[in-house]
């Protein structure tokens, strides 16, 4: 008789599931920072054309009112590219997603450098604008992840930080290094900074998978979300006041009796250091007094535009008005992001590539608005508008933070 032994599938242990960044409590900063040297590579290439423009026109045969569609080209790419390009790779891992988009944007770099006519330049900027919005798009979801809860809002100030900071360098450095280089050049350091950001996402971030389920459906069901576009529409209206105003800040500045070009640049700097500074305000008000914060922040914004437009005859009020502009704008990205984090944990990719996209609206629209009041009614009005925009955009924004998603 022959005895047979049933025997019991081997199965295979399960795997340990690999740790998140935060599982132990621990926000692992390194990786946050990264984020935040490659939103400051890509925000200085955006803007370098900028500091730039004559010699670029003269080199290409184009006026430097063409020249400076190069900067159009890239917010508007930005407006569409924000919220499909985590759509576009539903399944990928979000750090080698990341890292494509700055591959990208070398590049877009590469392509400017050596450019032969002004069309490779634009179509350039358009690569930049995909990779640009991606990515800001995208690090706000990686950073939500990588971030402990109780430093949420600095870990959105970190990563932020690369904005204001690309601002305040890029216009002063790109003009200087122009003057002596020459702007190919230029463009050539925007590659290597560019690198040196991919180095760092690759060595510090660590694989992050997609938050949700990336899908025009997800994405529909973020857009009927009554809170959801409350903010959004707040946000709109407070970056639209603030580009508005900013987009027109020479003429208005001039006005100021007197004003040398020595104290036009003490303006502008004043603007921008003070935004650095918003900026790393912002986390400790975004962990705790977020409602707040979304409010006072816009109102700032409103009263600082306002001043700067009204009271434009004394020096001194323009500069400490600057100085508040600067502060409150610098604190909003941070803050928004991270109102979006804790409003909708589980749609922060989709939300965060629509808050993109109406900063890359606010840009477009405030500019052309701007131009538009500023030639038929003054600045000084121009100004106004921008400041009753920021003040009825914090009032949406509040009122998004205190509804109920």
């Amino acid at each position: 008789m022959t005895s047979t032994t049933s025997r019991t599938p081997r199965v295979p242990a399960p795997r340990r599931p690999r740790r998140t960044a935060t599982a132990d409590g621990r926000t692992p900063w390194g990786a946050v920072v990264a984020l935040g040297v490659g939103i400051f590579a890509l925000v200085t290439a955006e803007f370098l054309p900028a500091s730039l423009l004559p010699r670029l026109a003269a080199d290409l045969g184009i006026t430097e009112g063409v020249a400076g569609q190069a900067v159009t080209a890239t917010a508007l790419m930005g407006i569409v590219a924000a919220p499909t390009v985590g759509l576009l790779f539903p399944r990928m891992d979000r750090r080698t997603l990341l890292a494509g988009l700055l591959g990208l944007a070398i590049v877009s770099d590469v392509l400017v450098a050596t450019a032969p006519a002004f069309w490779v330049v634009l179509l350039s900027r358009l690569l930049l604008g995909i990779s640009l919005a991606g990515f800001w798009g995208l690090a706000p979801s990686v950073t939500a992840k990588l971030a402990a809860p109780q430093h949420l809002g600095r870990a959105m100030m970190v990563a932020n930080a690369g904005m204001p900071l690309a601002t305040v360098t890029a216009v002063p450095v790109g003009t200087f290094l122009g003057e002596t280089w020459g702007w190919r050049p230029v463009f050539w350091l925007a590659v290597g900074v560019t690198a040196v950001a991919l180095v760092l996402l690759l060595l510090l971030v660590p694989r992050s998978a997609p938050t949700g389920s990336p899908s025009l459906r997800s994405l529909g069901e973020t857009l009927r979300s009554r809170v959801l576009l409350l903010g959004l529409g707040g946000i709109v209206l407070v970056a639209g006041g603030h580009f508005t105003a900013f987009t027109y800040i020479r003429p208005a500045v001039e006005r100021v009796p007197g004003i040398t070009p020595g104290q036009i640049a003490l303006l502008l700097s004043v603007l921008g250091v003070a935004s650095v500074f918003g900026n790393l305000a912002a986390g400790a008000a975004a962990d705790r007094h977020l409602r707040a914060a979304l409010l006072t922040s816009p109102l700032l914004i409103g009263l600082g535009v306002a001043s700067v437009g009204l009271f434009s005859g004394e020096f001194v009020a323009v500069v400490v008005a600057t100085g508040v502009w600067g502060l409150a704008f610098g604190s909003l990205p941070t803050l928004v992001q991270t109102w979006l984090a804790r409003t909708a944990p589980d749609r922060v990719e989709q939300g965060a590539g629509l808050v993109t996209a109406m900063f890359q609206v606010a840009i477009a629209v405030g500019a052309a608005s701007g131009g538009l009041i500023t030639d038929s009614a003054g600045v000084g009005t121009t100004y106004v508008v921008g400041a009753v925009a920021a003040i009825a955009g914090g009032a949406l924004l509040r009122a998004a933070s205190t509804s109920r998603h």
